[in-house]
């Protein structure tokens, strides 16, 4: 297993693929263990990096994971598959801001790591998913140390993104449903958990 783990990080500095930080999937999976997460379901695959190291975080813990980019899915399938991780990670190839889950299903722990001027709308779209005891995780809320600097941004679309993720941020901040907290951890996490769900 370790050896895929480095086998996918050499992958993706390679292949200029964005997984997540060291940092970052450690604290995740230490959350998965601490508040006995049994499924995930995780919004943006990439090669399965991220996806595997959660899955392995517990013996019960589940994960489904989306991915649009059809190159990134079959990597992802690829390496579920060598990890032998098939049984615990359902990879589900679509745009997950088309996707149309069963209503009934619940998630305890939902994880964005997607295109990040699509964040605000991928957590309204995908709260009604969440157990009432659950978690949304979003990765890159520094976003390389950009964000809270995008008015000195020369690029367009690089200014245009961070400025999302910044409007993302207060719509947290903002957020009647949803208490959350940021943790400078990696490339900057944010928690977010129901305020009164009843």
């Amino acid at each position: 297993m370790k050896q895929y783990i480095l086998e996918m990080e050499q992958y993706a500095n390679e292949n200029n693929v964005p997984i997540i930080e060291k940092k970052s999937i450690a604290f995740i999976m230490k959350y998965i263990k601490e508040h006995n997460i049994k499924n995930v379901l995780e919004i943006g695959s990439a090669i399965g990096y991220s996806a595997i190291l959660m899955a392995s975080s517990t013996q019960e813990v589940q994960v489904t994971t989306i991915e649009r980019d059809e190159t990134r899915y079959m990597e992802c399938l690829k390496n579920v598959k060598k990890c032998g991780m098939e049984k615990k990670i359902n990879v589900v190839f679509q745009d997950a801001l088309e996707l149309n889950l069963s209503e009934d299903l619940k998630y305890d722990l939902i994880f964005i790591d997607a295109a990040k001027a699509q964040d605000t709308k991928l957590f309204e779209k995908y709260k009604y998913f969440l157990s009432k005891d659950g978690t949304i995780i979003t990765d890159n809320i520094k976003f390389h140390g950009y964000v809270g600097e995008s008015s000195k941004i020369e690029s367009k679309n690089l200014r245009s993104m961070v400025q999302k993720i910044e409007e993302y941020i207060e719509f947290l901040k903002n957020n009647p449903e949803f208490d959350t907290k940021f943790y400078d951890v990696g490339d900057g996490l944010s928690v977010s958990t129901w305020k009164d769900k009843n």
